[in-house]
């Protein structure tokens, strides 16, 4: 592993030594075969997904196994909760707390249909990622709870960006930039960047 360097695009999270430690395959040595790797564990969370009662969904246990199940071909702390601290998310100490209260408040929301749906399960995708569950892998976990509570309630997927002309959403480009500075936004409570985006 010593000659496995990691880079990462804008916003990314940074995986510390300790965890690195913990990449399952042993030849990986570019980010080229880490991101394939990565991608094909992808697709198989998705197909894991489609198996489960989406009436699970909003519950811890459901979001930290789609993580192992999207994740657990690459990492040992696949669907574990993140046991350092990173440049963003909240206090490793307060990650459960904070799961269950914003699985609380999204139930609220949709019983009580306090927002619109696109903005309803926009301001949950962006409360998971502020959040900050795992170690890695932090965005396209989200992206797909998100998508899968869509599809609970019976709405179109989200686009994320990818209608007209597009750079890939993981890699840099004029797409991740957009959606890092919708989510900036909403950070300030300011939502209407990251729900025009995620329809674009």
């Amino acid at each position: 592993m010593s000659k496995f360097k990691i880079s990462y695009p804008s916003g990314a999270t940074a995986i510390d030594p300790d965890e690195l430690k913990d990449l399952i395959p042993d030849y990986i040595s570019t980010m080229g075969e880490l991101n394939q790797l990565e991608q094909s564990n992808i697709a198989d969370g998705f197909i894991w997904a489609g198996k489960q009662n989406l009436d699970d969904l909003l519950s811890v246990s459901f979001l930290l196994k789609l993580h192992e199940n999207t994740f657990n071909q690459v990492w040992k702390w696949a669907g574990k909760v993140r046991r350092s601290n990173k440049n963003i998310g909240v206090m490793k100490e307060n990650i459960m707390t904070d799961l269950a209260i914003l699985i609380g408040n999204t139930k609220f929301w949709i019983e009580n249909k306090t927002f619109s749906r696109d903005e309803m399960v926009v301001r949950f995708h962006h409360r998971l990622v502020q959040i900050h569950v795992f170690s890695n892998g932090n965005g396209r976990h989200a992206r797909l709870m998100t998508d899968l509570l869509l599809q609970r309630l019976g709405e179109n997927k989200f686009t994320w960006g990818k209608l007209g002309a597009h750079t890939p959403l993981e890699a840099e480009g004029k797409t991740r930039s957009a959606y890092i500075a919708a989510l900036k936004k909403a950070d300030k409570d300011e939502f209407e960047d990251l729900i025009k985006f995620v329809r674009s």
